[in-house]
């Protein structure tokens, strides 16, 4: 059976231990991008008071770190085991945080958090391939949908974290609590994850090797598709990321609760997760993938339809407030389903799959996503459009995705 588990010589958490570290493991990301949504106005102010939207580029640069890095992560947890190259990108990103809450300027503020992003692609990859050692098709999808809980819950205290810091420290603190975060979690997986790859299942880094394993991975038709959609569903979540703190701020009057707002998004997208878990089982990846998108388009739909009609600005805050909730749902009930389709038949090589899907679609999904939100002219109309063209590609996409295996 294709979700049949690994053999009990590999040691391993409870599941409910595992799940919950994995979360807070992909939590890394969703913190290092999320909290410093409320810091975007006083970082402008004081980096690059004549070109405030330039500020966006802190977010954005991180995710490019991240994606640039993730394409190494994986052969060298391969090569290395897991735990230790999470150890070594938990470094980076903490060398990463010191350097940004030091950095003088906007240009090296964004060096900074390109570096402190190429640090977090080791746990965010190597989760990802711990998880594809123990697990497989559809129950991966399930333990990673859970996981993916605490990811999409995080967004729910992250701004209100940075808020608070703000408040207190000012907006540079946000760094020193980046490096504490990363402490806790990766010593809480030192401390209590065995090693997933025993040595004698290690993969010696040879160029020879890479290369093939390279062209097998991107030789198989469902990795292929998983890349292109899931570039295009990152761009669309990038894009609004990167524009949200204005429309609340700029466009609807709201920045003042902004971080409180956001929350509200982040709790009420959570159950996407679980939900996608305990369907997953029944109705498979790659349909769900599917009506998640084509959902999305018709909700995109219906926030332009508002827009033009010209409602009132109380009317057009809420739709747009419902509207990011469906978008950050849409997550819940794709990436992790994509992410299974594309390793399923690719278990001994996870870490280098796992390696390049995150790389091209993050690395994709990031210059996707910067584009969009430059593009902000004081309406919600730029992000909307984006989002109906990306998921209609990538719905057209999925049909030509081959059914995966139960």
């Amino acid at each position: 059976m294709s979700d049949a588990r690994t053999p009990p010589t590999v040691a391993r958490l409870s599941t409910p231990e595992f799940i919950a570290l994995m979360g807070m493991v992909f939590a890394t990301v969703a913190f290092s991008i999320d909290a410093m949504l409320p810091a975007l106005p006083e970082i402008a102010a004081e980096l690059t008071p004549d070109a405030i939207t330039l500020a966006q580029l802190v977010l954005t640069s991180f995710v490019l770190g991240m994606g640039v890095g993730t394409l190494v992560t994986g052969p060298l947890s391969d090569a290395f085991g897991r735990k230790q190259v999470i150890m070594a990108g938990a470094l980076l990103y903490v060398t990463g945080a010191a350097l940004a809450w030091a950095a003088p300027t906007l240009e090296l503020m964004i060096a900074a958090r390109i570096l402190q992003g190429l640090g977090a692609a080791g746990p965010r990859v190597v989760a990802l391939a711990m998880i594809r050692d123990l697990y497989s098709g559809r129950e991966m999808a399930r333990i990673v949908s859970f996981a993916m809980l605490v990811f999409t819950l995080f967004p729910a205290v992250a701004p209100l974290m940075g808020a608070g810091i703000i408040a207190v420290f000012g907006w540079r603190a946000i760094f020193v609590s980046f490096l504490i975060f990363s402490v806790v979690s990766v010593g809480w997986l030192m401390l209590r994850q065995p090693e997933t790859l025993p040595r004698p299942k290690r993969k010696p880094l040879n160029a020879a090797r890479l290369w093939a394993a390279t062209k097998e991975t991107l030789a198989l038709r469902q990795m292929q598709l998983s890349i292109l959609v899931q570039t295009l569903i990152f761009g669309v979540l990038f894009g609004m990321i990167s524009s949200i703190q204005q429309l609340f701020d700029l466009t609807y009057g709201a920045g003042a609760q902004f971080h409180w707002y956001f929350a509200g998004i982040a709790l009420l997208a959570a159950p996407a997760s679980p939900l996608n878990g305990r369907l997953v089982i029944r109705l498979g990846m790659r349909p769900l993938v599917r009506r998640a998108l084509m959902a999305q388009i018709a909700c995109a739909g219906a926030m332009i339809a508002v827009f033009s009609v010209g409602y009132s600005m109380d009317v057009e805050f809420w739709v747009f407030f419902a509207w990011c909730v469906t978008v950050f749902s849409t997550l819940g009930f794709t990436i992790g389903n994509l992410n299974a389709l594309a390793l399923e038949p690719l278990g001994h090589i996870a870490g280098l799959a796992a390696s390049l899907m995150g790389a091209l679609s993050t690395v994709g999904g990031a210059i996707l996503g910067g584009i969009i939100g430059q593009l902000y002219d004081g309406t919600v109309l730029p992000i909307a459009l984006a989002t109906i063209i990306g998921c209609a590609a990538g719905a057209a996409i999925m049909v030509y995705m081959p059914r995966e295996g139960r």
